[in-house]
């Protein structure tokens, strides 16, 4: 018997930490369980063949928005090159419509539904040994019996922590770690919210696995909790830790409701090491009105201050992030919650747009809100009844120039000048996106290198008083951030200067 755990990351440096978790608690049947990555960027037939060449008997795959669409394009194949296999799906992508799927693909045995340790253990005794009947296993939906009886949520301490049993497989790419499920809050977007009670890992268990992560002194952790510090002792338990026993290389990505903070854990945060830390902090949006209609809760002027408090530590790497498209947020809206998050000067600005998730609430009242989505994933918002598909589109413009000259920190200097020339952040950028589609950027993208000649060309347009200037803070930003053999085209001649 080979039971095989297949997962289709969205890039080489991603991990799976499903299917390595799913395999590490079934340890029983190791022998009969192997786990393989692939990546959406691969060619369906070079995956399909190197499937085939493992000639599983049980094929399982784990199922997000980010892969469905290239598990969609196997999965009608597999069974004509692998007539016998026993085909199964599981994660959040065919959780909330495991029926649905089934009828789509009538030759599935089933869906796992949910949380997936114990069920897959069963499942795995249900094949290795002939434990049981199907309908007798919980949490899986199945043909013609539809689904049994509910999973009861595990207890975190009995996840184990698999990269103990090698770390091979995760040499050059992001390691996720998880020390809690659920979330206290209910965000409409969110399918976390569906679980409400928070389960936590013990800390005697994390401070073990901590130091594993710094004993083997990786890149980066990136905590995979949905709000990492909506419990005080256990936040601080960890950060603590991680404070006390710094390796000087390991960095840790936190996922937390900045105002939630209290003093004791900002004062923490401030004797961190410069890069020790880094915070992503959901701001989604400033209107009020939006606020409360999506269920979240979110005191935003303490938000910002704690934001500002933390930018001026100088230590601590702050993502804040937005989400075009929801209820009650027109076009103008997104703009001043744009502005507003930008002045708080994170170290980058996510602008992301609304995702219709199936189980979520925000599904349900999709047609109230006149939200159009994508049929296929990632279900990305068309429009809404406040924001138009011209409103999108010219987000989406938006949204790449920040990528292209914010986040990217390539032009730090020159682009603090820069927006001294509009009335407002969001205007430069929405300047530039036209700037760019005029000139065929968005067609014909340039280099890295030649950004800042697009950029010098655009601040002279806009600003011709200052070419100078313009000229001086890129080449600057040029210097801080390239390995240049030559001074840039577009630099001050120095020749004059140069000794005779």
């Amino acid at each position: 018997m080979k039971i095989l755990l297949t997962a289709i990351n969205a890039k080489y440096i991603h991990s799976n930490p499903a299917v390595h978790i799913l395999k590490a608690y079934v340890r029983e049947y190791a022998d009969a369980i192997e786990v393989v990555e692939y990546t959406i960027n691969q060619q369906p037939d070079d995956i399909l063949s190197d499937i085939y060449r493992r000639k599983p008997d049980v094929l399982a795959f784990s199922c997000y928005i980010w892969n469905w669409k290239m598990v969609k394009t196997l999965l009608p194949e597999l069974p004509k090159i692998l007539p016998d296999v026993k085909i199964w799906l599981g994660g959040p992508e065919v959780t909330y419509d495991a029926m649905a799927r089934l009828e789509k693909y009538p030759f599935l045995s089933g869906i796992m539904v949910g949380e997936g340790e114990e069920t897959f253990r069963e499942l795995a005794a249900y094949y290795c040994n002939g434990e049981k009947k199907l309908t007798e296993i919980a949490g899986i939906c199945i043909p013609g019996d539809g689904y049994t009886e509910e999973r009861k949520p595990i207890d975190m301490d009995k996840v184990p922590f698999f990269y103990e049993d090698g770390m091979e497989a995760f040499e050059h790419k992001i390691l996720y770690y998880e020390t809690s499920r659920g979330c206290p809050f209910q965000c409409s977007y969110c399918l976390s919210s569906i679980d409400k009670k928070v389960r936590l890992r013990s800390l005697e268990l994390v401070e073990k696995e901590l130091q594993f992560f710094l004993d083997h002194k990786v890149a980066q952790v990136k905590f995979v909790d949905r709000t990492f510090n909506c419990n005080h002792k256990h936040a601080l338990g960890i950060w603590n830790y991680i404070q006390r026993h710094d390796n000087g290389v390991t960095n840790f990505h936190f996922e937390i409701t900045a105002d939630l903070l209290n003093e004791e854990e900002l004062e923490l945060l401030a004797k961190m090491r410069p890069g020790l830390v880094q915070l992503e902090i959901g701001v989604q949006s400033t209107n009020e009105n939006t606020i409360k209609e999506i269920r979240r809760a979110m005191d935003l002027e303490k938000l910002k201050e704690i934001v500002a408090r933390i930018h001026a530590m100088r230590n601590i790497h702050q993502h804040l992030d937005l989400i075009a498209g929801l209820p009650y947020e027109d076009y103008d809206s997104f703009v001043n919650s744009f502005n507003e998050v930008y002045a708080m000067q994170p170290d980058q600005l996510q602008m992301g747009f609304l995702k219709v998730l199936k189980g979520s609430y925000m599904d349900t009242q999709a047609e109230n809100y006149g939200i159009a989505y994508q049929s296929n994933p990632p279900y990305e918002v068309l429009f809404s009844k406040w924001l138009s598909y011209d409103d999108v589109l010219r987000l989406k413009k938006v949204e790449e120039m920040v990528e292209l000259y914010y986040n990217s920190n390539q032009f730090v200097n020159t682009i603090s000048v820069l927006e001294r020339a509009f009335d407002s952040p969001y205007r430069m950028f929405d300047k530039l996106g036209d700037y760019y589609e005029t000139h065929g950027y968005y067609v014909n993208k340039p280099a890295r290198s030649y950004r800042y000649d697009v950029l010098l060309a655009f601040a002279v347009e806009q600003d011709a008083k200052n070419e100078e200037l313009y000229r001086e803070l890129l080449t600057y930003d040029m210097y801080l951030r390239e390995n240049c053999k030559s001074r840039p085209t577009f630099s001050k001649n120095l020749t004059p200067y140069k000794a005779p």
